[in-house]
């Protein structure tokens, strides 16, 4: 027979989030600290509205682009959240969850050979979306000692006449690192000085615990440059209802509504309809999870301060990055220990990209009693590796 699968497809490596998943899955007594994915239920004005659609029998397909109403909400939220406005009817895309926005984004901004610029350590997606897509990806090493913020410095040195794209992913996954308006700045007059295009992934938007989030493309000159992609997984305790949007100017959203048209048809209609509840009525709720995520946050942290593991503060998302370069051994090693040891399951930092090696990615979208329990596993592995050393 002849060879039925795509050498790109093969080539291409699969998560390693995921690996670490499955193995704690089949753990007896085994924390996961591994997957970023919210402990909250989602909030019941939102599952209300699900349940509501469903049973007034809104299982119709919608629009290709979405709701007509949920994208007036979400241009109206962009807007007050983040100063920014895309016209609903034109700019704004409801994808099947932020992961699709990042596909059809670069599917149709792409030509074979164009660069992508993609900081790491950062979200799995944006690699093999850029290959599977036939651009080129071009790692940007980021730095613990700049806490794992992309410098103009670092972003200009890795340009070349075929980038196109910078995928600007803040607040960051997996370093919990963000992008002030004054850490922008200068990236936006790069941007701007060698006609670039950013994508920036803002699906941690809602949760940030210091500074307020600040989007590129509310910066001057920015707006028509930048693809902003978002969702409900994070922020809203949404991750199985699979709803996000991407907005980007209107000869850009054109094309990737082709592609999400034949592809997808429309994101899931009782979803879509949730989400208006969502965006509408839910301020509350969001607060109530931010606010329990920022003491999960100062527990984590205080906690790796007493047992001496260096770690930078982190001022997004849901997780911590902690360095183990201490301890002579790889991320996969001290994760793989830790886990057969210990029982408690951390994704190594490799798994987000090379420059990851030597950390590890803990999430705090868990009980804090699971938190307290795993931290004093993890406070018992470190002393034992230190007693034998």
């Amino acid at each position: 027979m002849r060879e039925p699968l795509s050498k790109k497809i093969v080539e291409i490596e699969p998560s390693g989030i995921r690996k670490f998943f499955d193995m704690v899955s089949e753990m007896p007594d085994a924390i996961s600290l591994g997957v970023g994915e919210p402990d909250f239920d989602t909030p019941w004005r939102i599952r209300e509205e699900g349940i509501y659609s469903l049973e007034r029998g809104r299982t119709f397909y919608t629009s290709n682009a979405g709701l007509k109403e949920l994208k007036e909400e979400i241009s109206k939220y962009l807007q007050r959240k983040m100063q920014v406005s895309y016209d609903p009817a034109s700019e704004i895309i409801v994808t099947v969850g932020g992961s699709e926005g990042i596909d059809i984004a670069l599917r149709a901004m792409l030509d074979p050979g164009d660069e992508v610029l993609i900081p790491q350590p950062c979200y799995v997606s944006y690699l093999p979306c850029t290959t599977l897509a036939n651009g080129v990806p071009v790692v940007v090493s980021l730095k613990q000692e700049n806490e794992f913020k992309l410098t103009a410095e670092e972003l200009e040195a890795a340009i070349t006449p075929k980038t196109k794209i910078l995928v600007l992913p803040y607040p960051n996954n997996p370093t919990g690192a963000i992008m002030t308006k004054e850490d922008l700045e200068p990236i936006a007059e790069v941007v701007k000085k060698h006609d670039l295009y950013v994508l920036s992934d803002e699906i941690y938007s809602e949760l940030t615990y210091k500074y307020d989030h600040v989007s590129i493309a509310s910066l001057p000159g920015m707006r028509e440059r930048t693809l902003v992609i978002n969702g409900f997984s994070k922020g809203f305790a949404m991750t199985g209802w699979r709803l996000g949007y991407i907005c980007a100017q209107k000869r850009i959203a054109e094309q990737m509504l082709k592609i999400h048209q034949f592809a997808i048809m429309c994101a899931p209609t009782n979803s879509q309809y949730a989400a208006i509840e969502g965006l509408r009525n839910c301020e509350d709720e969001v607060q109530e999870m931010r606010t329990a995520y920022n003491q999960r946050r100062r527990f984590l942290l205080h906690e790796f301060k007493k047992m001496n593991l260096d770690c930078f503060e982190p001022f997004g998302a849901f997780y911590v990055f902690p360095c183990i370069k201490e301890f002579g051994m790889t991320s996969e090693e001290f994760a793989t220990r830790l886990l057969d040891e210990e029982k408690v399951a951390a994704v190594p930092g490799t798994a987000f990209g090379a420059c990851g090696e030597g950390f590890l990615r803990v999430s705090y979208a868990y009980s804090l009693d699971d938190l307290r329990e795993a931290i004093a596993r993890l406070g018992r592995f470190v002393e034992r590796l230190r007693s034998q050393g």
